[in-house]
């Protein structure tokens, strides 16, 4: 079984006056193919590759088999989620009702998230409730 691609650290850039953002070289590797921007949790986008894109989709039409709520809440994402391909610059365009969502302004952070990329906006990153994690390691698992 394949594990597929997977995304670690932490990159600050900052948007172009076209709303794009340059995407770390480590990161923008894995989009030779088109990547899929989407409106994601706790007020961020996330960036995944094909593959890991279809794992989500699979994830997210089984919730919407569930009820009117769950299935409105599907379509609401899926009508968010925007492809996107990264030019010859490691440029990718950021939608403007994705950097509204997201409160992109300038600034963006990009952050490898195991099986995405996540850009948030650096105020919504550094006010987002983190409990006691940032005073102590997360232990791994045995």
């Amino acid at each position: 079984m394949s594990l597929g691609t997977r995304f670690f650290g932490r990159y600050e850039h900052a948007l172009d006056l076209k709303g794009r953002v340059i995407l770390p070289a480590k990161m923008r590797i894995h989009f030779n193919h088109p990547g899929y921007l989407t409106s994601h949790l706790e007020g961020c986008l996330a960036l995944w590759t094909q593959e890991e894109f279809e794992h989500e989709v699979e994830v997210r039409q089984s919730q919407s088999e569930s009820d009117a709520v769950s299935r409105n809440i599907v379509r609401e994402w899926a009508s968010a989620v925007f492809e996107v391909e990264v030019d010859r610059q490691g440029r990718m365009p950021i939608p403007a009702n994705l950097r509204t969502f997201a409160g992109l302004d300038q600034e963006v952070l990009i952050v490898g998230m195991i099986n995405r990329i996540e850009l948030w906006s650096p105020d919504r990153w550094a006010a987002k409730d983190l409990g006691d994690a940032a005073d102590r390691a997360i232990p791994a698992g045995d």
